[in-house]
């Protein structure tokens, strides 16, 4: 399934300043990782090749995704193509050793290698985990590199002393240092939260950051600050997380998955109603959930995982297809669209 010419998926929007620009709709490799559900080779092969042939061009993976797994698939059909033609991101935090204790499966991922998480936002942990992505990936040039959930979600009472790595412990000089001398292109935060991109927003010149959720068809409250921020600085989201973990991608007949987790009662009602309203105007949630944050100017991309050819030709049609002007509106007068909030105009 080839892109149309002059479609949102082949459009190219720039991350920051740096002259770097990245295909309107991404993709994201936790799926390949085994999250949720473990791929074979040949399934993680095929969707990457999938999203080639649709006009993708921006890929992320990350170490953590499958204990390395992600990397290692993501850069083996990725050697396949011309390597200017793509962008490349990939996370540094997390360095991976031999796993000592079993794995308990809190992570959602099915089937990861054998290796666990050293967290490491200093100076040298940072570059050698840029080395390993390297080496896994069997790619040198990678474009932009990302920290990797450094968060209160993540790391609750020790989210200081991390933070104190990147900053006190050199974690932000190291990733200048590779900036500057051309190693990579752009730099940033990849997080579930808003919170650490204003601090990094206070503390160093980030290109970029990869927020998962937080400015979705069923949460905007980064409206009152992050985006606004961002978009003065220059600073370019690249959007993960568009369906909440599935909950916009399957609505209320499906497994009910909210950031990682079960979906609450509150967010459960909340999505039947945008359902509702969809349905209303002939347009399936997953379609606007796809769309509606790609409308907004700090936001360059929006990543989507697939864990099949079938999965990745779904999103291709959402992310493309047509929705009428109406359902913005009737979402807006059901309370359930922030007015402040950009919508895409077809």
């Amino acid at each position: 399934m080839a892109a149309a010419a002059g479609s949102r998926i082949t459009e190219r929007r720039a991350i920051g300043r740096r002259g770097l620009k990245v295909t309107g709709l991404g993709l994201g490799s936790a799926p390949l990782g085994g999250l949720y559900r473990d791929l074979t080779d040949e399934e993680a092969f095929a969707t990457v090749a999938a999203a080639w042939d649709a006009g993708v061009r921006f890929f992320d993976t990350a170490p953590h995704y499958g204990h390395t797994k992600a990397e290692h698939r993501l850069g083996d059909a990725l050697r396949h193509y011309p390597r200017d033609q793509f962008v490349l991101s990939t996370k540094v935090g997390r360095r991976f050793v031999p796993r000592t204790t079993p794995y308990d499966g809190s992570e959602g991922w099915q089937n990861p290698l054998p290796f666990q998480a050293i967290y490491d936002y200093t100076h040298d942990g940072i570059l050698r985990a840029f080395e390993d992505s390297q080496q896994r990936l069997g790619i040198v040039e990678i474009d932009i590199l990302l920290v990797h959930d450094l968060e209160p979600a993540t790391h609750g009472e020790k989210y200081a002393t991390y933070w104190k790595q990147l900053t006190d412990g050199g974690g932000f000089r190291a990733l200048d240092t590779l900036r500057s001398s051309g190693a990579i292109k752009a730099v940033g935060l990849g997080v579930n939260q808003g919170a650490p991109i204003l601090d990094a927003l206070r503390d160093f010149d980030i290109d970029c950051a990869l927020l998962a959720g937080r400015y979705t068809l069923l949460e905007q409250a980064t409206l009152d600050d992050l985006l606004p921020a961002c978009e003065a600085r220059g600073v370019s989201i690249l959007l993960g997380g568009a369906f909440n973990s599935g909950i916009l991608a399957r609505g209320v007949q499906g497994d009910l998955k909210f950031n990682y987790g079960a979906a609450p009662a509150d967010v459960i009602e909340r999505v039947g109603r945008l359902e509702a309203v969809c349905r209303a105007h002939d347009v399936p949630l997953a379609v606007a959930a796809l769309q509606f944050p790609y409308a907004h100017p700090a936001v360059a991309t929006v990543l989507t995982g697939a864990r099949s050819v079938t999965e990745l030709q779904e999103n291709v049609a959402s992310f493309e297809r047509p929705i009428p002007a109406a359902l913005w509106t009737a979402l807006r007068d059901e309370g359930l669209l922030d007015p402040r909030a950009p919508v895409p105009k077809d």
